[in-house]
């Protein structure tokens, strides 16, 4: 706000004066210029509202009064044109600034009215002066002076209150002092030249206390749109905070931290409602999408991206569905609506999935995909543990097949408990001590002598059940313990099967995550080389499960183990996911085909042709093949005619402790190993 640079003491002198009424008047019209902000002409005009209301009511006042004085000794039409006409304009201007009118007047009219304003007013003014100066003839001493006096009270009443209008204050001062001062100096009245100082210096004064209220006024409502500006910028922050906490700004729905917050609040009020009064409470289901990966991977992250998307927009589809949110990656939580019973909700949950197949356009390519549903009922548990059984029930669903619903059943939750107390037992268990390795032959097809052994291992949580790898593997994987679990193994067999000094193999299983983890082949030949086996006696067996999670760095942790010396067979191969096609660019030496397949040979054409395909393919890649879960000889018959040489199964023997491998091994041993081994 421009300040001007005017010294602040009344200055001396009639020259003094009109060089300071000059100075105010340039000074108050350009300071009213910066502040014709939109929120500053609203407070402005409401201010002034407030007040010329009253002012036009005094003058209208003062009129009247003065009309009643020269009522007998002036003309009737000239007494009565101040009240009437000067009287009837300021009582209709005091209508128009009514607060109630003002406020609802566009900011357009607003600043035309505040702009037109102050010269309305010094006319105004000028009209009673000039009112006052044709009556001043017609009456006495007396009436003379109360002229004066009406026109001095006018002026003061106009420059008080239009102190937040300095501009107008001083128009209407100078419309109206300088006339009248004229006209009291010219006309001899006695008291003239002490009317016209008291009227000057008061005129004066008032002014420049009319120019501090309007420097306050100014300042105070700058200062209280600075702190509404503050206050709303504080708003907008905290609104823009509140939306980055609870929105995920890929899909616009609720993120992980609302979600949660959202089920844990349908908790606590179906925990706070009086018994009976709760109603059923809302379903937890959890969406994830089948295929996403291979979008990913295929398409790139943009197409993901519109995938996830146009998921949140499907949703946002079902009435029934009363919020929903992103978890994370590909997975998505929605709460439904607790009216529904699990029939209701098994057919909404099929209709989410059948939504989710429809194919999703991105850059000239059709995407397909589909969404597997777990859903649980919130009955009363905390958070996680409402998370948890909803995961389980989707696990479950995406074992079943793609796009499958599961709703988590009693069923479901007793096989909850049980792995969570199992998952307890195998955390805190000593592997040392809760594991045995047994051993199972792979004999040659046409001779039936013992070609190599494979280890199996076991695990106990009590000591009476032995659990296969199939049913503890996921535990040693929710519990961080494959990498321990896979050394122990590894080191245990190769102390206690040293095949190779019987001119053996040793068999020995990788988890999934053995072939991906950072420092497996060091830490595995590592064991090898202490125990003393040579690496070339070993075959690390590795699933086609192995290969999903990175195929990349599963193969080149494949021939890293090859170039420690290590043998690698692909295991249960013709039940996954590998085609033929695919096995040529992997580092194996042998491939063993599935028992599923084994078990078909006997009955089922398409079976036997597979297995043949599959074994010409070894030949022709120059690797071994085995067959695994072999039962009887006819199966043995089969598969020694489509040429296989290795076969392993409980037709040539059942996993046994390494006491019966050792007797076996002893037995065919052959005469230089045997002497090797002396």
């Amino acid at each position: 706000m421009n300040r001007g640079t005017h010294d602040a003491r009344a200055p001396r002198g009639a020259a003094g004066l009109k060089g300071r009424i000059g100075g105010l008047l340039r000074e108050w019209g350009s300071r009213w210029q910066p502040h014709e902000g939109d929120n500053f002409t609203l407070a402005y005009a409401n201010s002034l509202s407030h007040r010329l209301p009253l002012l036009y009511i005094v003058v209208a006042f003062d009129l009247a009064l003065t009309a009643i004085r020269f009522g007998n000794a002036a003309p009737a039409w000239l007494a009565a044109f101040g009240p009437m006409v000067l009287g009837g304009f300021a009582l209709w201007r005091a209508v128009y600034w009514r607060p109630s009118a003002v406020r609802e007047r566009s900011l357009t009219t607003l600043r035309r009215d505040l702009k037109a304003m102050s010269w309305v007013g010094a006319w105004a003014g000028f009209m009673f002066v000039l009112w006052g100066m044709l009556l001043y003839p017609y009456g006495d001493r007396d009436a003379q002076s109360f002229i004066h006096y009406s026109i001095a009270i006018a002026v003061f009443s106009g420059i008080l209150g239009l102190g937040h209008a300095p501009l107008t204050a001083l128009r209407i001062a100078v419309a109206m002092t300088i006339p009248s001062i004229g006209q009291i100096l010219f006309s001899g009245h006695p008291n003239a030249i002490m009317v016209t100082l008291v009227q000057v210096v008061v005129t004066t004064l008032l002014l420049l206390v009319t120019n501090g209220h309007h420097r306050d006024f100014v300042r105070l409502e700058l200062s209280r749109q600075q702190l509404v500006r503050r206050e709303r910028d504080a708003a907008r922050l905290a609104q823009n905070n509140l939306v980055q906490a609870t929105i995920d700004p890929l899909t616009g729905a609720l993120n992980r931290r609302a979600v949660l917050a959202r089920v844990e609040a349908e908790l606590a009020k179906a925990s706070a409602a009086p018994s009976g009064q709760a109603g059923e409470p809302a379903w937890l289901s959890l969406i994830d999408l089948d295929g996403f990966k291979h979008v990913n991977d295929t398409y790139g992250h943009a197409a993901g991206d519109a995938v996830l998307a146009a998921v949140a927009t499907r949703l946002a589809g079902f009435a029934r569905i009363t919020c929903f949110g992103r978890l994370g990656g590909d997975e998505f939580a929605a709460l439904i609506d607790g009216a529904l019973d699990e029939d209701g909700v098994c057919l909404l949950a099929t209709e989410m999935s059948e939504a989710l197949r429809a194919p999703v356009l991105h850059a000239g390519a059709v995407l397909r995909l589909s969404g597997s549903v777990g859903v649980h009922r919130l009955n009363g548990r905390s958070v996680s543990d409402c998370l948890e059984r909803a995961d389980a029930a989707l696990y479950k669903a995406k074992e079943q097949s793609d796009g499958a619903v599961v709703v988590f059943s009693h069923e479901d939750e007793i096989a909850l408990q049980d792995r969570a107390a199992i998952t307890r037992q195998f955390n805190d268990s000593n592997l040392a001590d809760s594991l045995k390795l047994l051993y199972q032959p792979i004999v040659e097809g046409q001779t039936g002598a013992t070609s190599g052994f494979e280890a199996f291992v076991r695990w106990s949580p009590d000591g009476v059940r032995w659990l296969a790898p199939g049913q503890f593997l996921s535990l040693a994987e929710a519990t961080g313990r494959t990498g321990e679990l896979t050394r122990m193994i590894f080191a245990r067999a190769l102390r206690e099967c040293k095949a190779w000094q019987y001119g053996r193999t040793l068999s020995i299983n990788l988890s999934p995550r053995d072939v991906i983890r950072a420092g497996s082949v060091e830490a595995l030949a590592r064991i090898a080389e202490e125990a003393g086996a040579p690496a070339h006696a070993i075959i690390l067996e590795v699933t086609e499960r192995a290969l999903l999670a990175d195929p990349k760095r599963a193969e080149a942790q494949l021939r890293a183990f090859r170039a420690k010396g290590f043998r690698i067979a692909l295991d249960d191969f013709g039940a996954g996911w590998s085609s033929l096609s695919q096995v040529h660019r992997l580092p194996l030496d042998m491939i063993k085909i599935d028992q599923e397949l084994s078990r078909a040979l006997g009955s089922e054409a398409g079976a036997r042709t597979l297995v043949g395909t599959i074994i010409s393919l070894a030949w022709q890649l120059g690797i071994d093949c085995t067959i695994e879960g072999v039962e009887d000889e006819a199966q043995a018959e089969t598969a020694r005619a489509l040429g296989i040489r290795l076969m392993q199964g409980y037709h040539f023997g059942r996993p046994e402790p390494v006491e019966s491998a050792l007797a076996i091994m002893s037995q065919q041993a052959a005469p230089e190993a045997v002497e090797l081994r002396a």
